[in-house]
């Protein structure tokens, strides 16, 4: 009987060895003055600085959904990682929080150096970009587990606030108005019903052009998704912010009364936005009804925050370099 290894059962630990080697300089990139370890210890160390009165840390966990799948069919990695981190950014961001590490795990088949360096090369791109540091995380060789080519991925997030700026809408009355800020797309989720329309009803190939769109179709698909943390953060300091939605899976009728007080309401006016080019089309190409996307879809509407009317004005002003608008009120 020929002698058995570990590579020749599918794990190959050199290219462990390799991909750790890579991400180390991307990490490091992305280090904050809390960091206290490197990539390839048991568990990473992380300092609380002393500025903050009453610290509150703020924690979460996600990830991409099927987005993965219109990735592999395209070859493009590292808009994943962004998207990783981005989403997981805004979960705590919706209660006042700034991030301050985040950490990742990685689960494929066989595992590619190449793929994992692009995937970490977006996250640390988006680390960098929310002043968050990669602070370690975990790869997964597991053959037999996933096809060829194929690999999941999940997000986790710590970060910080003040017990006193907490945001948590238990504030929220009747009257409050709701400011909405645009998405870049359909940000992470509702992908399983996308690739239905795209692939199996259009029949349409990751490299196709869109006329509609002015794109192709992968680049329609794996737009990243956005963070909010820059133009919002600034409006939680000053104390305009009741609540915020963050609208992923569920769309707004599913998120936005998750910040609500119990027994509010809200009303939004359709009208005041124009839903994007690529919700547009996903619907009339599966003639889907109007209800079906507002669950499954942001439908352009990547965050919602409550304020006091009287402050309503102040917030738009200083978000108006990011497009928000007046949505609706609190009912």
């Amino acid at each position: 009987m020929a002698r058995i290894d570990y590579r020749l059962s599918g794990v190959d630990i050199d290219a462990g060895n390799e991909v750790v080697r890579r991400i180390k300089a991307l990490a490091r990139e992305t280090y904050t003055g809390g960091v206290l370890s490197g990539v390839g210890s048991f568990g990473g160390l992380f300092a609380l600085g002393h500025d903050t009165a009453d610290p509150v840390l703020v924690a979460s966990a996600d990830g991409v959904g099927t987005k993965l799948k219109v990735a592999f069919l395209a070859g493009v990695h590292d808009t994943i990682g962004i998207d990783l981190v981005n989403h997981c950014v805004n979960d705590v961001l919706v209660q006042g929080a700034r991030p301050l590490f985040f950490l990742d795990y990685l689960a494929t088949g066989r595992l590619s150096p190449d793929v994992a360096e692009q995937i970490v090369r977006g996250m640390a791109t988006a680390c960098r970009d929310n002043g968050c540091a990669l602070l370690g995380g975990e790869t997964a060789e597991m053959p037999g587990f996933y096809a060829v080519g194929e690999y999941d991925v999940a997000g986790f997030i710590v970060g910080l606030v003040a017990r006193s700026q907490i945001v948590d809408g238990r504030n929220i009355v009747k009257g409050d108005v709701l400011i909405a800020l645009p998405s870049s797309g359909l940000h992470t989720n509702g992908y399983s019903l996308a690739r239905r329309i795209v692939f199996e009803e259009l029949k349409l190939r990751i490299d196709d052009q869109v006329p509609e769109l002015g794109e192709t179709v992968g680049a329609a698909l794996l737009r990243s998704h956005r963070s909010y943390l820059r133009v919002v953060m600034p409006l939680v300091e000053r104390g305009l912010v009741k609540g915020m939605a963050h609208i992923t899976g569920g769309g707004i009728p599913e998120n936005l009364p998750r910040t609500l007080p119990d027994g509010l309401g809200y009303s939004i006016d359709r009208q005041s936005w124009t839903v994007p080019p690529v919700f547009r089309w996903l619907q009339r190409a599966g003639e889907v009804e109007d209800a079906e996307m507002f669950r499954t879809f942001n439908m352009g509407v990547g965050l919602i925050l409550v304020c006091a009317a009287p402050d309503a004005d102040a917030a738009l002003s200083a978000l108006r370099p990011a497009s928000a608008w007046l949505l609706g009120e609190t009912k």
